[in-house]
């Protein structure tokens, strides 16, 4: 297993339950495809370096996890298919 880390940026326009409840959906979909959550790290609300989608603001989250290769690219998908998410990465700190 490999060790990653995932930083995502959620639209902070959404309420604080909505927030929550994506922030689950992500670890699930890490425990269910064989990962383990190591570390999840909410960073809350903070100004964007710039503006995304005329938006200024949003809530970032920072999950280590141990997975196998594949989850990655499953958990971008994951992302991408969110309408909360905002902006997204997935990398190997040990690369």
């Amino acid at each position: 297993m490999n060790n990653y880390e995932t930083l995502f940026i959620l639209n902070a326009s959404l309420d604080e339950e909505t927030i929550k409840a994506n922030i689950e959906k992500f670890k699930g979909v890490i425990e269910k495809n064989g990962g383990v959550i190591d570390n999840v790290d909410e960073w809350g609300r903070r100004k964007l370096a710039y503006p995304i989608n005329k938006q200024n603001d949003g809530y970032y989250t920072l999950i280590n996890f141990k997975s196998n290769p594949d989850l990655p690219k499953e958990l971008e998908r994951n992302y991408r298919i969110s309408d909360a998410v905002i902006r997204f990465i997935v990398v190997n700190p040990d690369k």
